[in-house]
């Protein structure tokens, strides 16, 4: 795993929309893996931005989205087709119709199918090119909760006590957080080609440590990305707190850009 240190949210939001950027232009039909909540805020910022003053054309990319609450209608306020059209897609010229986020409101007997049927739909796509994610405060990437299968697919998972609480700050109160979501697994996020991790803040510090330097365990879902063989971790300096070689990281990032493509 590359590991980046930078000084602040800002500097991690600029150097993934530039990993970005680079994708788009070096394959402008590619595939990106979204992810929502706080962390990627800034990532998306920073895209709108590229689009709107240096004409960065999200016209033939195509958008998978991790996760959705189940039970919220895609014009929930809280949704994440929501999100991501006030955040990402409402702000660049993407197609809408090729982004895609997991229905929320479809009906339980039919929840097994969709999940099969997105999962067939990023395959038809071509895979996915370049997957975004932050780590939750229980170490879960996506809504891969603590003690999800590390081969797990696309399916409707029930959310730990610890997600529903650090989630209630988008809702009135925990009680109005939905129970359960429909995830893409870790096997699936595994699958794509590159992987990007945001994190920031020192609350993330821990599982951050856990899921770079840890055991892999099902615990801790992000740190099954210890056997992908191209994912950044671009961290601040308060997520990079508790790591045993930050030293190391900064000697492999300072020794330049021409061996760092050699070594990822």
């Amino acid at each position: 795993m590359r590991v980046l240190i930078a000084k602040d949210y800002e500097e991690i939001s600029k150097k993934a929309a530039d990993i970005v950027k680079d994708l788009i232009q070096r394959k402008p039909d590619c595939v990106l893996g979204l992810a929502t909540g706080s962390t990627p805020v800034g990532l998306y910022r920073e895209l709108a931005r590229l689009h709107r003053e240096e004409g960065l054309d999200f016209s033939r990319v195509t958008t998978f989205n991790l996760d959705e609450y189940y039970g919220l209608s895609p014009e929930h306020p809280q949704s994440y087709r929501c999100f991501m059209n006030e955040n990402l897609f409402n702000g660049i010229n993407i197609n809408k119709k090729n982004t895609f986020v997991p229905e929320g409101s479809v009906k339980m007997e039919e929840v097994e199918d969709f999940c099969r049927k997105y999962e067939e739909r990023i395959k038809q796509a071509g895979g996915i090119d370049l997957q975004v994610l932050g780590i939750g405060g229980d170490g879960h990437i996506a809504f891969n909760e603590p003690g999800s299968s590390l081969n797990s697919r696309t399916r409707l998972v029930a959310l730990d006590e610890q997600t529903i609480n650090d989630n209630a700050r988008f809702f009135e109160s925990s009680e109005d957080v939905p129970r359960f979501a429909l995830s893409m697994g870790v096997g699936t996020i595994l699958e794509a080609m590159e992987i990007i991790f945001l994190a920031n803040g020192v609350k993330k510090a821990g599982v951050v440590a856990e899921a770079i330097e840890g055991p892999i365990t099902s615990m801790v879902t992000a740190s099954a990305l210890q056997l992908h063989p191209r994912v950044t971790a671009l961290l601040d300096e308060d997520a990079s707190d508790s790591l045993r070689r930050v030293s190391f990281y900064r000697f492999v990032e300072d020794a330049g850009e021409e061996i760092n493509k050699r070594l990822f």
